[in-house]
């Protein structure tokens, strides 16, 4: 028989390179308690039901919008606040900026340019009609007139990009919501000096929503798009909308797209989530330290019974498909078989024949 007392103090360094035997072997209740062995279901052992990984909640790229100042200037009212709910074209802040007036002004005398050079060639061209001037005038008179009514479009697209409306001088530079939302973040003050580009606000539409999930590649590679995703511990379902097609090298994951329509009002942006994996052949997430090594072939020790004197195990060779957070995804293990979690190197010990008599 092995003595436990012995088994505890041998340094780890005498159990590497050793054999893990296939022969089960049987411990009392004392010696699982002395050894620190614990067990747990497979499908359960890595903190997630089986088929479950964790995901995080994300705003679809084209619903996420920012605010921010055309042109410099300074904040004169803030009209909404984070999480108030906003209509496209709803004013949302005020900006008092003298470039603004600067280019207001410039578009008027633009404009006042184009017309009075359109003029002047109506005039020239009947001039030249009756005989009465060269054509090279004609001419000039026609490049002076193209050339101002282009310098006029020049400003007017300027004042659009900035959000003035044209033919009127002062004011402050009112700032809209390009689209239904909700304010998200506020990232200026009343009164605050801010740059052109400078961030006020941040909206974005809250439906449908993503979902980004890590999964290992065995799994990544079960799954297809369009196939349901159901969010665990709710009864709300989503979409697979998009399959990764590059792996995290640290992870060996990829990441997954799911969309939620119904339902994502229950969901925040940045909230950490768990989604079911319904594909047939989603295997069991464990712990990492649940798996040994023997030779460098990666081994789990199943239980395969137990009463209330003792329980016995047998060394089971699995294969690691990935890594999922803490844990491990493997094969080679049914869902509903009870491994242990804890003690393992003391039961590596005892399989590798260290301690025996």
């Amino acid at each position: 028989m092995f003595t436990i007392s012995r088994l505890l103090v041998l340094p780890l360094a005498l159990f590497v390179g050793v054999s893990v035997a296939g022969e089960p072997i049987t411990l009392q209740a004392a010696q699982l308690k002395a050894l620190g062995v614990e067990t747990a279901l497979a499908g359960e052992a890595g903190g997630a039901r089986r088929g479950t990984l964790p995901a995080t909640v994300r705003i679809p790229n084209e619903q996420l919008r920012v605010v921010s100042a055309p042109v410099a200037g300074m904040i004169e009212q803030l009209a909404v606040a984070p999480g108030d709910s906003v209509r496209r074209g709803q004013v949302l802040a005020r900006l008092a900026s003298p470039q603004a007036l600067e280019l207001q002004r410039d578009a008027l005398q633009a404009s006042a340019q184009a017309t009075l050079q359109q003029q002047n060639l109506k005039r020239d061209e009947q001039l030249f009609a009756e005989g009465l001037i060269a054509e090279s005038r004609l001419q000039a008179t026609r490049a002076a007139a193209v050339q101002a009514t282009a310098q006029a479009g020049e400003r007017r697209q300027g004042l659009a990009l900035a959000g003035l409306a044209p033919g009127k001088l002062g004011g402050a530079l009112a700032l809209t919501a390009p689209i239904d939302g909700v304010v998200l973040a506020q990232d200026a003050e009343l009164g605050q000096r801010v740059e052109g580009a400078a961030s006020i606000y941040r909206i974005a539409k809250l439906a449908p929503l993503w979902l980004e999930v890590q999964a290992p590649f065995a799994i990544a590679s079960s799954l297809r798009e369009g196939m349901p995703i159901k969010l665990a511990d709710r009864s709300v379902t989503g979409k697979l909308v998009a399959i990764g097609r590059t792996i995290d090298t640290a992870s060996q994951s990829v990441l997954l797209r799911v969309e939620v329509g119904a339902g994502a009002e229950t969901l925040r942006p940045g909230q950490a989530v768990a989604v079911e994996i319904t594909a047939a052949d989603a295997k069991p997430r464990i712990p990492a330290a649940a798996v040994s090594r023997s030779e460098g072939v990666p081994v789990v020790f199943v239980q395969v019974a137990a009463d209330d004197s003792g329980a016995r195990f047998v060394a089971r060779p699995v294969r690691v498909l990935g890594q999922s957070g803490d844990g491990v995804i493997v094969d080679g293990l049914g869902a509903d078989e009870r491994i242990a979690i804890k003690g393992v190197s003391g039961l590596k010990a005892i399989f590798s024949g260290v301690g025996k008599e």
